[in-house]
């Protein structure tokens, strides 16, 4: 892509609708190049590669404002390479703790699912007693906080 392409071509070829690159533009993640008299956006071959960047970032698991970050540090090459490792180490620790979360909650479920014997009336049922019992809402569950880098402890009823 050396010619400035429109913002409908770009979002074509990126795969996106145009409303997210606008979005994308407003949170400073991408910029035009010029526009237009008519005043559409021009974007240059860096877009695409800026949005393949986006995308695979996102895969990974990093947040737009994440994005952001690596994005600010990669535009210049003084900076340290230090910063990205402690952005993906911090990743990597809240990946952790939602598969050990996502791993209780499995680990719950399966308990009730071994009380339940599959048949007879619901009025009987140990899943949804368990769901409606007020015991339940004392169950706590971990998350990461990234303000504070490190786990925090929430009720289930605030996630």
């Amino acid at each position: 892509m050396d010619t400035p392409v429109t913002i409908g071509r770009l979002a074509r070829e990126a795969g996106l609708a145009a409303e997210t690159l606008r979005y994308y533009e407003r949170i400073g993640l991408i910029q035009p190049v010029q526009r237009t008299q008519s005043n559409y956006r021009l974007y240059d071959g860096h877009a695409g590669s800026r949005l393949r960047f986006i995308r695979r970032a996102q895969n990974l698991g990093f947040s737009l404002s994440e994005v952001k970050e690596l994005l600010d540090i990669s535009s210049s090459a003084e900076n340290d390479m230090g910063e990205v490792k402690a952005l993906t180490e911090q990743k990597i620790a809240e990946i952790d703790f939602k598969i050990a979360d996502l791993q209780r909650m499995r680990n719950a479920l399966a308990v009730q699912t071994e009380r339940c014997p599959g048949h007879g009336s619901v009025k009987d049922c140990p899943i949804l007693a368990s769901l409606a019992d007020a015991e339940g809402d004392m169950v706590v569950r971990r998350h990461w906080d990234v303000s504070r880098d490190q786990p925090a402890q929430r009720s289930a009823g605030q996630r």
